[in-house]
């Protein structure tokens, strides 16, 4: 399991000198804050969604697109610096790391498959863009692992457009899962996503709230990583595609984990009731 928790934090580096507007679901606002109160002066504000209870964060919005559209209509005006998914220099680079890590514990020879929990899909795209450039300085050859992106049941828009053959994605109406970071009703960069899953032979897969929990359960009690529902996702994800035969159980796999699940106490809470 690979942890992709330091290049989230990596990112705000790039907005430290000066004030930011940050929209995010679950997964950004505690780095974020960290990072920003060894450097900043309190009066900083992010702009997050769906946030939980225990968050520091100054205002919430239904959705993330509603929160990136707010953070984009007063950062300019208010003299705010904006750190938002494709919106400043630093964040698909950081992303990049997750991609010279596993190169580099797979001694630069690349696993067969690499399931990522895809909202804004900018972890996929970073490790990428790592791998083409580790080919370019020699560092690792030509062959590429499949990349599969997971998303929720009800919210996903990249599993629509991959089945369709489409170029882009449409936006998801009524997006809806207990994965913050997977309620993302059309990323940014789906062009790039799709090509990614195109080029590497990969695949898409939605699986459900109920399977993306009782993953969560699973991996805490087999591995003692308590991962949020997002990386929980690709516990149920990686059974259905051995069950099909899109994987051989040959394969080396990695499944990436982008949260903690302390901050989703909430909804294991509830499965743990049920």
């Amino acid at each position: 399991m690979i942890f992709a928790r330091s290049s989230r934090e990596r990112i705000f580096d790039v907005a430290c000198r000066s004030k930011a507007r940050i929209a995010s679901s679950r997964s950004i606002p505690s780095p974020s804050s960290a990072t920003r109160m060894r450097r900043l002066p309190p009066s900083s504000i992010s702009i997050c969604s769906h946030l939980p209870p225990a968050s520091i964060e100054f205002s919430t919005s239904s959705l993330i697109t509603d929160a990136g559209r707010i953070a984009s209509e007063t950062a300019k005006p208010q003299g705010w610096y904006e750190v938002a998914t494709f919106r400043e220099a630093g964040r698909c680079e950081g992303k990049k790391t997750m991609g010279y890590e596993v190169a580099e514990q797979f001694e630069w020879e690349l696993p067969d498959a690499i399931f990522y929990p895809t909202g804004g899909g900018v972890g996929m795209i970073g490790m990428w863009k790592a791998f083409d450039e580790l080919e370019q300085i020699g560092w690792i050859g030509r062959k590429r692992p499949k990349m599969i992106a997971v998303q929720a049941e009800g919210c996903q828009p990249i599993v629509r457009a991959f089945e369709k053959h489409a170029s882009h994605s449409e936006f998801w109406q009524n997006a809806s899962t207990a994965a913050a970071g997977l309620r993302v009703p059309k990323p940014l960069g789906d062009v790039l996503i799709l090509n990614i899953l195109r080029a590497s032979g990969g695949t898409a897969i939605a699986v459900s709230d109920e399977e993306i929990l009782d993953g969560g359960r699973e991996l805490a009690s087999m591995e003692g990583v308590f991962a949020a529902p997002e990386g929980a996702a690709c516990i149920p994800a990686v059974r259905k595609l051995l069950a099909n035969g899109f994987l051989s159980r040959t394969d080396r796999i990695v499944l990436y984990n982008t949260g903690s699940g302390l901050k989703y106490l909430d909804a294991y809470g509830e499965l743990a009731s049920n």
